[in-house]
């Protein structure tokens, strides 16, 4: 007989800490990526800035995509509270590298990215081994 206990995903903070790490991981790999491009192929730093917002879009919008994908309900509200969570982690290295003021263009790409993100992921198919 199967047992009824419920998926990690349903634990709300568990699943925003999880889709963020990921998220931030993605972020991450297309940074490298744009400043490998960027270094080795363009041999330019004049796309340095669109290659970052790029990179932080698309993090937040995997963040998004992958807790709108697993918990599947509240795609916008989950994608925008991945996409802050991250605009608010790179507002705080800003400040602590850079000490700059945070950069509020960057938190709403990442917010609205974040939350097309939730959107999609929640409006694709369901996982096959998802338990739950």
């Amino acid at each position: 007989m199967r047992r009824n206990r419920q998926s990690p995903w349903s634990n709300a903070p568990f699943s925003l800490a999880a889709s963020v790490l990921c998220g931030a991981a993605a972020m991450l790999a297309f940074t490298a990526v744009f400043s490998a491009l960027s270094c080795f192929v363009l041999v330019s730093t004049q796309f340095i800035d669109f290659f970052a917002g790029l990179s932080a879009a698309a993090g937040s919008f995997v963040s998004g995509w992958i807790c709108g994908r697993y918990r599947r309900r509240y795609g916008l509200l989950n994608g925008i509270a991945c996409g802050a969570i991250l605009g608010g982690a790179l507002s705080a290295a800003r400040i602590c590298i850079l000490t700059a003021p945070p950069d509020i263009g960057r938190l709403v790409l990442l917010t609205v990215s974040g939350a097309v993100g939730g959107i999609t992921g929640v409006n694709t198919k369901r996982p096959k081994n998802l338990k739950g």
